[in-house]
Parts: structure tokens; C-alpha cells; sequence
């Protein structure tokens, strides 16, 4: 059962960091200020990939790696939502910003649970 959950979250994490990586502008919108948008979106998405990877190879540290970076982007995701700041080519569904934010603990206890 472990397992099936470690390439689960190791799939959606080497996506999310994909798409991190393949459409930056895309994320840049909901970095809040005054961090530095592109850097913080390939920032995230090389570590979403490394411990989509990691979860395969060595899943203790990688679990830890991840629930640091979902603690780390929650404000991001906190921004979104209080500031309505739009994902810039994707649909404007501001109820989509504030579903996240409860995702984010869920991603945490998998990942925990993953390790």
C-alpha cells in the first residue's frame, strides 16, 4: 500500500515540478511580493521533482524535503486566495484558489505517510 502511495505522489510531484519548470510565467502570478517570482517557481519545481524522484529512491529524506516545500509554498497558496491573483493561462475560478489552501495539510499527512 506504501508503495502505490510513494508513485502516486512521486507521478503529481514530477508533474507539478513539470509544469513548475515548462510554463514559469504560468505560477509567477501567486509568488507574493517581494520574493522573486521566477526564481521561486524553478525553485520549486527542481525540488517538487527531486522529491517526486527521491520518494522512489530514498523516501525518508524526500518525504522530509516535500512537507518542507509545502510549508514553504503555503503562502503562495494563501496569496492566491486573499489577493485573487490568477494563474496566468488558466481558467479565473477563484473558488479553485481557496480549495487548495485545505489540500495543502492533506499533501503534508500522505507524505507522512509515505516515508
Amino acid at each position: 500500500m506504501i508503495w502505490i502511495l510513494r508513485v502516486l505522489l512521486a507521478l503529481m510531484f514530477c508533474r507539478a515540478g513539470q509544469l513548475h519548470l515548462t510554463d514559469t510565467k504560468a505560477w509567477e502570478a501567486i509568488v507574493p511580493p517581494p520574493l522573486p517570482p521566477t526564481a521561486c517557481v524553478l525553485l520549486s519545481g527542481v525540488l517538487e521533482i527531486v522529491g517526486g524522484l527521491g520518494l522512489l529512491i530514498r523516501p525518508r529524506p524526500a518525504a522530509f524535503l516535500l512537507m518542507a516545500l509545502l510549508v514553504a509554498v503555503f503562502p503562495a497558496n494563501v496569496y492566491q486566495a486573499l489577493s485573487g491573483a490568477r494563474l496566468h493561462g488558466f481558467p479565473d475560478q477563484p473558488w479553485k484558489a481557496w480549495a487548495r489552501l485545505p489540500l495543502q495539510p492533506l499533501l503534508i499527512w500522505l507524505v507522512w505517510l509515505s516515508r
